[in-house]
């Protein structure tokens, strides 16, 4: 247990209360059971990384002026056919390992995928000093999101606890595993440039992070790419480069464009060092929520967060069941788990909806951590997903994507009914929602959720009888979002008009006797069915 660690736990006890302590923080407490008098001073990592100074302004917990952003001028100069000048020189990095016990024995070895060539490490270990030491590393870089409990608790039926890393500052959780895994990269290496190839909430962390600590930082995207996403990825500082059509073109064209200008391509993986940085939103809900009794992560083909995090909570309390989420559309983990590899051929969807939940299984350690420490694996649909999204925006005012809104999905669906009247933590990793999808899901979910309805009727072509169905809906407290009249393409009897009324009710229970009352006024009223 080295010295970053030692100082961690401590810290999550402190903040415990003689009342929250309980029997299996000292059965489980690894500095009960060990004997750490031997620490050497060398192994404790360098208070605050990360250019710490008391008279510089703090900017989302990373303190000091952010960095000149590179000139988009010299976008000419990363064409397809006009690349940098100079020697071309290749680079490589190999984390290892020391050879010390693994994590409850987590990582079997499995047969490694060789379709990954960017930041592949060949001794993929990850030990819970790996994970406190990065919660140590990045303190000063990222946001400690707060657990909150919500509101939804009583409508569940269970104390539920939100952990909001959709608050991070480029909104999403995967900040903290890019911020420890660049500053890991040696300082030759820092000074030549990374770059990335996508527009995945991975590659905005790296553009934001990797510009704060002045690491040049190079991002190619297709021309498919959302304006947004491109002006913002700039806004953090990096040089924003479109090209190709696909997302695979703009790979090719970035792994290019690294091996002749020596910077080093990165992509999402699962090295330590990355999983390590995710595993730290377990020790802070271990920190942040006393007595849990479960956390629920979103899944999919990304499982780092998954897979790190379940590392820190079974390390901390074995008894917390740890659980994972993904989409009925795409079960890649699922799938991943049940052959014993990952999954390389699974057919997944190009829809900026489900971003990384449909994505490839990326790799074999974390796959390894998730059979091993996971507990439970569900799937949920895509109705539950939108009104988990409608649910979080209506009562913690929380505009969240898909991956972020997953967890919470899966008590919608009522896929975890063993959780009733238990403590349970969601963790909301994303909130980077385009803004015309946002508006699609909300109108998608207020149908699904039986608040929005619609029917048609033929009237006389008589002001009297609008008026009368104007009045039944006032009488009802149905609001009116949308009325058409269709006089020309009507097929009943002459001087009559069919009336099509879109509104919107406060539940199924309100809508039902809506259809009633409208029934009894008008029998041959036809409902549109959602």
């Amino acid at each position: 247990m080295n010295f970053a660690a030692q100082i961690l736990y401590s810290r999550v006890l402190k903040n415990r209360s003689p009342r929250d302590r309980t029997r299996e923080d000292e059965d489980y407490d690894p500095f009960w059971q060990r004997d750490d008098n031997k620490i050497k001073k060398q192994d404790a990592p360098a208070l605050c990384d990360l250019h710490c100074c008391k008279d510089e302004p703090i900017r989302n917990g990373l303190i000091g002026q952010k960095p000149p952003s590179i000139n988009p001028e010299r976008l000419k100069d990363f064409g397809e056919e006009d690349y940098l000048n100079g020697d071309v020189k290749t680079w490589e990095m190999k984390i290892v390992s020391r050879n010390e016990e693994l994590l409850r024995d987590a990582l079997s070895r499995i047969p490694q995928s060789s379709s990954r060539t960017s930041l592949s490490s060949s001794n993929k270990l990850i030990r819970f000093e790996d994970i406190s030491a990065a919660a140590f590393k990045i303190q000063c870089g990222v946001q400690k999101t707060p657990c909150m409990y919500s509101r939804l608790s009583k409508q569940y039926g269970m104390d539920i606890y939100l952990k909001k890393e959709f608050l991070q500052y480029t909104g999403s959780v995967k900040e903290r595993g890019v911020l420890y895994l660049l500053t890991s990269l040696p300082q030759d290496q820092q000074r030549k440039g990374v770059i990335v190839a996508s527009d995945s909430n991975f590659s905005m962390a790296v553009a934001y992070h990797a510009s704060e600590l002045r690491i040049p930082v190079f991002v190619i995207m297709s021309t498919s790419t959302s304006p947004a996403r491109v002006k913002m990825c700039r806004e953090y500082g990096a040089m924003v480069i479109s090209y190709g059509t696909t997302a695979k073109d703009s790979q090719t064209h970035a792994r290019r464009l690294a091996q002749e200008n020596a910077y080093l391509y990165l992509e999402e993986e699962d090295s330590a060092v990355y999983l390590s940085g995710l595993g730290t939103v377990g020790l802070e809900v271990y920190e942040q929520v006393p007595k849990l009794d479960a956390v629920i992560f979103p899944a999919g083909g990304h499982c780092g967060l998954l897979a790190g995090s379940a590392a820190a909570l079974k390390h901390l309390n074995p008894r917390i069941s740890v659980i994972g989420v993904e989409s009925e559309s795409f079960p890649v983990l699922q799938q991943s788990l049940k052959a014993g590899h990952p999954i390389e051929d699974q057919a997944c969807s190009n829809h900026h909806f489900y971003g990384d939940v449909s994505g490839l299984c990326f790799g074999s350690n974390s796959l390894q951590l998730t059979g091993k420490l996971v507990d439970k694996v569900v799937a949920v649909r895509e109705e539950d997903i939108l009104i988990s999204m409608l649910r979080l925006l209506e009562y913690e005012r929380a505009t969240v994507d898909a991956e972020g809104a997953i967890g919470l999905a899966a008590l919608v669906a009522g896929k975890l009914p063993e959780l009733k009247g238990k403590r349970v933590a969601i963790v909301i990793c994303s909130g980077n929602l385009e803004l015309h999808l946002l508006q699609q899901c909300i109108a998608r979910a207020l149908t699904l959720d039986n608040r929005v309805c619609r029917f048609s009727l033929v009237l006389s072509d008589s002001p009297g009888d609008i008026a009368k169905l104007l009045e039944i809906l006032a009488r009802e407290e149905a609001r009116v979002l949308d009325i058409k009249q269709e006089h020309t393409f009507v097929t009943s009897e002459l001087f009559t008009v069919e009336v099509t009324c879109t509104v919107e009710t406060r539940d199924k229970i309100h809508t039902a006797q809506l259809r009633n009352a409208l029934l009894e006024r008008y029998p041959t009223a036809a409902w549109t069915e959602r």
